[in-house]
């Protein structure tokens, strides 16, 4: 069977097992069992041990179960939510405070938590009640949380960045740093649309002072407040700087994290041992669904680099006789594609071996590529009508929410972010100077 024909056999058993509701994982590993030995032979079963050991004895992947417990520790500690009223009350009378505060707080707890599903619906959790008790706009509320938890996958620490370094053999420094001004670009283009957006039609986000139910915060609760959010902010900012410094590795920094998170908690006495079994059971639960389709994506693409499909792409993509930056944009549109069927880890295991190496042949530099990928992921997931993270959205909205108000809810949010896509592709120093500055 040609490479050929084995692609399209095996993309066309993909989409029969995804419409199925097959679990992710066990359907694109059984797919590559299956297809491997009637084409190979007992030799398909050499590729088990090798990406067994290839993926879970990583040094770097074992970061992601760290960097889960850490957010999952500071969201159900109720520092997530210090951190939310933190930003509120820094940002102050503005009409559309509120959104605002979404934005830049559910992209830190996008970050923190590290996954697109888990930080839509943390986030949701969170902010929307509030917004829409205030008397926001309630699609104006649903894409605040969003836009600003799926940017969890492009602000640092982002699990995603992780996989995409190990997989291409990348410094997961440099994915952090060359992320951190086009994430910053995307909240600046966030907020000025939310503030745009409240000051053409003010019925969508009322003034603070225009509600006359919220209860005045004592000198206390507001001190309180600050601290929690400051420090919460904080580590962050030691778990991304001992990586960035080179004081940490990528993991070694997920476990500063993690024993930080539960100092916070012990020291602002909001540590109880309900919340410290429930942060660890939610983290063994999303761990063990994320290792399962790590693996089984992981042997789909091995079998399938294995039988030639890079050599076949970079004939195709040579053949084409098109410019670099064309061919650059039709592996965006292909991922974007993808991005409708399946989340973004299987994207960024099945993609980043296959397209990295094509990119770099042509010239590109793989740090922003990677970016371009992570940015590309975040507006396929969220895009009407199939991507996936719109069913996460679904699932915190309101009873009388339904998919249309949600597909209007996110559109504009997603323009925004193509923007920020076509930018850093007509200049990548948005993405390189950062990491170029920083670590030469």
């Amino acid at each position: 069977m040609g490479i050929e024909l084995l692609t399209g056999v095996l993309l066309f058993c993909i989409l029969i097992f995804f419409a199925l509701g097959a679990p992710v994982g066990l359907a694109l590993g059984g797919i590559a069992m299956v297809i491997g030995y009637m084409t190979w032979g007992d030799g398909i079963y050499n590729v088990i041990p090798s990406t067994l050991e290839a993926t879970y004895f990583s040094f770097i992947l074992l970061a992601i179960p760290l960097y889960i417990y850490m957010g999952q520790l500071l969201t159900k500690s109720g520092i997530g939510d210090a951190m939310f009223n933190a930003s509120q009350m820094l940002i102050g009378k503005v009409r559309g405070s509120l959104a605002i505060s979404v934005i830049v707080v559910c992209s830190m707890i996008g970050a923190m938590v590290g996954i697109i599903g888990a930080g839509i619906m943390t986030s949701g959790s969170i902010a929307l009640r509030p917004m829409l008790e205030r008397g926001y706009d309630k699609r104006l509320a649903l894409g605040v949380i969003m836009a600003g938890g799926g940017l969890g996958i492009l602000i640092p620490p982002s699990i995603p960045m992780i996989m995409f370094a190990a997989s291409t053999q990348n410094s997961v420094g440099r994915m952090f740093l060359g992320a951190m001004v086009p994430a910053l670009l995307m909240i600046c283009l966030l907020i000025a649309y939310v503030i745009i957006s409240c000051r053409l039609n003010p019925q969508r986000a009322p003034l603070l002072e225009e509600q006359d139910d919220i209860a005045p915060v004592s000198a206390k609760q507001k001190f309180r407040t600050a601290r929690d959010g400051f420090f919460a902010i904080l580590l962050i900012v030691a778990v991304l700087g001992s990586i960035i410094t080179g004081i940490a590795t990528p993991t070694e920094s997920g476990a500063i994290g993690v024993v930080g998170a539960i100092l916070l908690a012990i020291l602002f006495k909001r540590f109880k041992m309900e919340m410290f079994q429930a942060a660890g059971l939610q983290t063994a639960i999303l761990v063990s669904v994320a290792m399962w389709i790590i693996f089984g994506a992981s042997v789909f693409s091995n079998f399938h680099l294995l039988m030639g499909v890079q050599s076949m792409v970079a004939e195709f993509t040579g053949g084409l006789d098109l410019p670099p930056i064309m061919i650059i944009i039709m592996f965006q549109l292909i991922m974007l594609l993808l991005g409708f069927i399946i989340d973004e880890f299987i994207i960024v295991l099945m993609c980043a071996p296959l397209f990295t190496p094509i990119a770099v042949s042509l010239g590109y530099d793989p740090i922003w590529f990677g970016v371009l990928m992570i940015i590309n992921i975040l507006i396929a997931v969220q895009t009407p009508p199939y991507g996936f993270a719109l069913f996460y959205l679904k699932g915190i909205a309101p009873p009388g929410v339904g998919m249309g108000d949600i597909y209007k809810s996110v559109t504009p949010f997603i323009m925004l972010n193509l923007v920020v896509l076509v930018l850093c592709m007509i200049f990548p120093e948005i993405v390189l100077w950062l990491p170029n500055k920083v670590m030469g």
